[in-house]
């Protein structure tokens, strides 16, 4: 059953295209809780059999990310708290989770903007925290960029190397998830013990 699962989603990107992957990469990075694991590896995957450009694969998924997190981010600079709370319930988004990411990004500052795309759970939603402080658009495109461009590198490099097994795919990305939010950590208390003493100097 897996396996067919599995097959079916590669042919479907395989089908789409490098479109599809830009469609479906906005969907994720933006209201739909859609993996982007289940479109990039697959994708990585058909570059290995030359299916695929891997380069053109990376730009896709990277360029889709972006997309949908400047959706987020212009749909809560126009629209406001209220009203993302009011239909952010349509799109599996509640008060606490909204509250969560506005401490997050609080706490962390601009930076939270690339270490919460490696966070499972929180890289769909970190940019609305982001228009709702109203954080500016290059850097929130930089950092966002920065952040999803990681992402995508390593689920389609996993798709490349060893797209056909997907028990070593499922422990490299436990792996790699426990390395990144390590180095989320590091980064994000560096960032917030100099913020901290940038502020205590002014």
């Amino acid at each position: 059953m897996l396996s067919e699962i599995i097959s079916s989603i590669v042919n479907t990107v395989g089908d789409l295209g490098y479109i599809g992957i830009v469609v479906m990469m906005f969907l994720e990075s933006s209201f739909f809780p859609f993996p982007s694991e289940v479109v990039m590896i697959p994708a990585g995957y058909l570059s290995s059999k030359g299916d695929m450009n891997l380069y053109v694969v990376i730009f896709a998924g990277l360029f889709g990310g972006v997309l949908g997190a400047l959706f987020n981010y212009y749909l809560a600079l126009k629209l406001g708290r209220s009203l993302i709370l009011k239909y952010g319930k349509y799109f599996f988004m509640n008060e606490q989770k909204l509250y969560t990411m506005e401490q997050f990004f609080k706490k962390y500052g601009s930076i939270s903007t690339f270490t919460g795309r490696l966070i499972p759970g929180i890289r769909q939603y970190i940019s609305l925290p982001a228009g709702l402080g109203k954080m500016k658009l290059d850097l929130f495109i930089l950092y966002t960029a920065l952040g999803a461009g990681l992402w995508v590198v390593i689920l389609t490099l996993l798709g490349y190397f060893i797209g056909e097994n997907q028990t070593l795919i499922k422990q490299y990305l436990h792996i790699i998830t426990l390395v990144l939010i390590s180095f989320i950590s590091i980064v994000s208390i560096i960032y917030y013990l100099k913020q901290k003493k940038k502020n205590a100097n002014k």
